[in-house]
């Protein structure tokens, strides 16, 4: 009679060898992984020509139950790509300067053993993909995934000024200085959009986001409804107007976002207030942007280069992932 087959679960790290210890992340996860009686785990380092996502394909053939993701916002996107609707969760060791979706879904940040306990031990959530298809100015096309946010203008700038050497030393604190590295190149960006096939209308904006997630770095609330599992993808379009434009903003998403929503009667000033023009949302399952002249185009906090048009959609729960038991709701 033939053998039975090795039924055990198995788990697969994908990792970025320039951000991970990779020693401290082997030692704990092969414990894990004995004290579970899971299989023994597969490791796969990510490359400059491999962001994670040919490994994770690797992972899933041979079997892989769950995927861990190690590394920055780069790392974490280019693993999501690959299990998208694969049915393999995966987990998130955040080890980048942003630490997106880690943010928008309270995993841990900076405590190893207690993500590599969600990996094992962890409640599977299903959330969406954002999808994006680029079209270069020689009219190339790349479809990519997306967890937290794309973006087109200032956002896009402020990435691709960014010093990496100032994000190793001070983390997030660095876009500060990316955002006055861009400020020369502050201008409007023109474009065309249409939401969920409606005819297209025009906008001049310095920064069009579109959130999957809602939470920046610093705990600014960029979109306070976007959710990561609601089949909806959020824009939002920063339109300073006048002397106190970007002040206006600043007050929308810091303290009007940040603050007063979380209270009752933080709300209720909120619904009384007059809206702030300087900040504009639109919600819908399919967005298209075309933009009269190429612009930087970020996808999670790495840049993309330079886009003419960007239709994104959203792949409605195309993701499992892990996260403690008490939130997994």
């Amino acid at each position: 009679m033939p053998s039975p087959r090795n039924t055990k679960p198995k788990m697969a790290v994908v990792y970025n060898p320039i951000k991970v210890d990779l020693a401290k992340l082997k030692k704990l996860v092969n414990a894990a992984a004995k004290a579970a009686d899971w299989a023994t785990p597969l490791w796969f380092s990510t490359t400059e020509v491999d962001a994670g996502q040919e490994v994770t394909g690797s992972a899933i053939r041979r079997g892989a139950t769950v995927v861990i993701a190690a590394g920055g916002d780069g790392t974490v996107r280019a693993v999501a790509e690959a299990l998208r609707g694969s049915g393999v969760a995966m987990a998130v060791v955040p080890a980048g300067t942003g630490n997106l979706l880690a943010r928008n879904l309270d995993l841990p940040a900076g405590n190893l053993h207690e993500s590599v306990d969600i990996a094992f031990n962890g409640y599977d959530r299903p959330i969406d993909l954002g999808m994006v298809n680029i079209v270069r100015d020689n009219d190339d096309h790349e479809e990519h995934a997306f967890l937290v946010m794309a973006g087109l203008g200032l956002d896009a700038k402020m990435i691709k000024n960014t010093s990496t050497k100032l994000k190793k030393a001070v983390g997030w604190l660095a876009y500060v200085d990316g955002i006055a590295r861009s400020i020369p190149e502050l201008r409007p960006v023109k474009l065309r959009y249409s939401v969920d096939g409606a005819p297209n209308r025009s906008l001049s904006a310095h920064t069009v986001i579109i959130g999957n997630c809602g939470s920046l770095p610093g705990g600014l609330l960029l979109m306070p409804d976007a959710q990561p599992d609601d089949g909806i993808l959020d824009m939002a379009a920063l339109v300073p107007r006048g002397r106190f434009g970007w002040l206006n903003i600043w007050n929308k998403i810091a303290w009007e976002n940040g603050v007063l929503r979380k209270s009752v009667m933080g709300r209720r000033i909120i619904d009384l207030s007059k809206d702030v023009r300087d900040v504009r949302y639109a919600k819908g399952s399919d967005l298209n942007m075309i933009v009269d002249n190429p612009e930087e185009f970020q996808l999670d906090g790495d840049e993309f280069g330079l886009a003419k048009s960007v239709h994104t959609w959203v792949d409605p729960l195309a993701l499992i992932v892990r996260v403690p038991k008490s939130r997994s709701k």
